[in-house]
């Protein structure tokens, strides 16, 4: 097995796998809310992934969807409301949308996986990070190459940003073929891929030694079957990220793998 690349980033420091709690737990909480994240905290987790969009007045919000309706009891585009209309829904009917700000001050060894959902994101998102002085404790990453590209731009080389799909894709390219490896250039410090890509399996051995060969670890979404989470340590994946954290710990912990914050 490959050995784990040191650290280039702050983010990534901790003791391999990371254990990731997927919006705070969404299978067994409710999704992107303080007592999600809270609980998660208690069972352990140092590190939370979450989802920040920007309502129309720019409050950064920690929320997934483009639009309430699915998790809340309220209906429109977030980017549409302000934040006094978006602070007036509940997730699950009883809990509020939270800011973005009061999550990253809520627990300041806690470290914070950060999709950008929108483009809009990035320049409040900029001024947040650097007032509350945060930048070692985040780790960017979208489905977006413009938005990550630009985020790399605004932030500068000290933040940690994962590959975009193109990025992800000249990985796996040069996986199978070294003439290939010119392909990744991007300066990032993780590749955050999901189990599955197009009904095929994505992580292999090929792929993880490919970006192990380039400094950059592998972080596996969304696993949540206790099978495909073991699976994936066994291959050597750097982090799991779950939306049942309760299972990744005590698996973690049935391995000797399991390293509370």
């Amino acid at each position: 097995m490959d050995a784990v690349p040191a650290a280039q980033y702050a983010f990534l420091d901790g003791p391999t796998p990371l254990a990731m709690a997927h919006r705070g737990g969404a299978i067994e909480h409710l999704e992107n809310t303080m007592p999600a994240f809270q609980a998660c905290v208690d069972l352990g987790y140092r590190y939370l992934e979450t989802d920040v969009r920007v309502t129309a007045d720019g409050v950064l919000v920690v929320f997934h969807d483009p639009t309430l309706e699915r998790v809340t009891d309220r209906t429109g585009r977030v980017e549409n409301l302000s934040w006094a209309e978006v602070s007036e829904a509940r997730i699950g009917g009883r809990e509020p949308i939270m800011r973005l700000e009061d999550l990253l001050g809520a627990w300041p060894d806690v470290r914070f996986n950060l999709d950008i959902k929108a483009a809009g994101v990035l320049a409040p998102l900029v001024r947040t990070v650097r007032r509350m002085k945060v930048a070692d404790r985040i780790c960017l990453g979208s489905f977006s190459d413009a938005r990550l590209a630009a985020a790399r731009r605004l932030f500068g080389p000290s933040v940690c940003t994962s590959l975009g799909p193109r990025g992800v894709a000249a990985l796996r390219l040069s996986s199978y073929s070294p003439k290939a490896a010119g392909l990744v250039r991007i300066q990032a410090g993780c590749a955050q891929v999901p189990l599955q890509l197009g009904g095929r399996a994505l992580v292999d051995e090929r792929f993880i030694a490919a970006a192990h060969a380039r400094g950059l670890q592998v972080h596996v979404w969304t696993v949540d079957d206790e099978g495909d989470a073991a699976r994936m340590l066994d291959l050597g994946v750097d982090g799991v990220m779950t939306d049942r954290p309760a299972m990744l710990r005590e698996l973690l912990e049935k391995r000797g793998q399991w390293v509370p914050r």
